[in-house]
């Protein structure tokens, strides 16, 4: 497909900037590094995660980050007992007119962040959620995944993106799933492995609940780094993302995706993992870039949806 004049893009960016970008001393250059590369990625949706701490202070950080967006609208879900790491999103406001806020929680981990927007031009409303599965179970990620699910219910227009901390269920052939006989952190192996068939497998689960088939039954939502490769023909959107830092738990996997509901994917221009050296500084995740044809996406806001079958 033929990219969009830039006029006619919507450019959503999923990025999970380790700790904020901060560092144990307080230096923040990181983030600063991090605001330079989303300045060149222009995103009119940003979904985060690990914004620590910033609710402290009040907000100052979300302000500070919301300015270097450029005035962007700034929603933060509440941090818990069990981490200072919440998610975040910020929306364009020449294009994005929030609507309400939402925050799901489904035990002590990262709550959800929701808010829902009018896009400009389009008469149905588009869900955006910020999301980060558990990092260390995978019956809670199951769990917040049924959660998310729901945002896709028929009739519903929504992109959730973040880490997922877990694996597609449809690996690419060029960047196959972890072989846990070669990874010692048996910590990893226990957070990041769940059981079927009396075999521990990589944990899959997440994603067989947002963008599987069932019995026949399309899925709730398209995963777009798949739909990217093989509707649009672009196999650098299944490349891996996380960690960019560590060489212990095996290979890079596509742990850092983002889905939509089908008749939002169909909008869908271009999915891009973006690796640089900036960004490896930056984060031990890198950001995720889909670009959506603003005029399509506005259509599908505006189709009356087909009932389910």
């Amino acid at each position: 497909m033929t990219k969009p004049p830039e006029d006619d893009e919507f450019r959503v960016v999923t990025w999970n900037i380790e700790h904020n970008g901060i560092n144990n001393d307080g230096d923040d250059a990181r983030w600063h590094l991090a605001m330079d590369v989303l300045a060149t990625l222009k995103p009119h949706v940003l979904l985060r995660q690990e914004l620590t701490r910033a609710d402290m202070f009040g907000a100052r950080a979300v302000w500070a980050e919301a300015a270097r967006l450029g005035g962007h609208a700034a929603f933060l879900a509440g941090a818990t007992p069990e981490s200072a790491n919440p998610t975040g999103v910020y929306v364009d406001r020449n294009l994005c007119r929030p609507t309400e806020f939402f925050e799901h929680r489904t035990g002590m981990w990262h709550p959800v962040c929701n808010p829902v927007v009018r896009l400009k031009g389009a008469a149905k409303k588009l869900s955006l959620a910020s999301v980060h599965l558990c990092s260390f179970d995978p019956a809670t990620r199951a769990s917040e995944a049924k959660r998310i699910a729901t945002l896709g219910r028929p009739g519903m227009a929504a992109i959730v993106g973040g880490d997922m901390n877990s694996y597609p269920h449809r690996p690419s052939n060029r960047h196959p799933l972890p072989d846990w006989s070669r990874i010692e952190d048996r910590s990893h192996f226990e957070a990041r492995t769940i059981e079927r068939d009396g075999k521990r497998i990589s944990d899959t689960l997440p994603d067989e609940i947002l963008a599987g088939e069932y019995e026949g039954r399309p899925p709730v939502f398209v995963e777009l780094g798949h739909y990217a490769a093989t509707e649009l023909g672009q196999a650098g959107a299944l490349e891996p993302t996380s960690p960019l830092w560590r060489t212990d738990q095996g290979t890079r996997q596509q742990i850092d995706r983002i889905y939509a509901t089908p008749q939002v994917a169909d909008a869908l221009t271009g999915l891009e993992v973006i690796v640089t050296e900036e960004v490896i500084e930056a984060s031990d995740h890198p950001p995720v870039l889909a670009t959506f044809s603003l005029s399509g996406l506005r259509r599908a806001l505006s189709a009356e949806p087909v009932p389910a079958t």
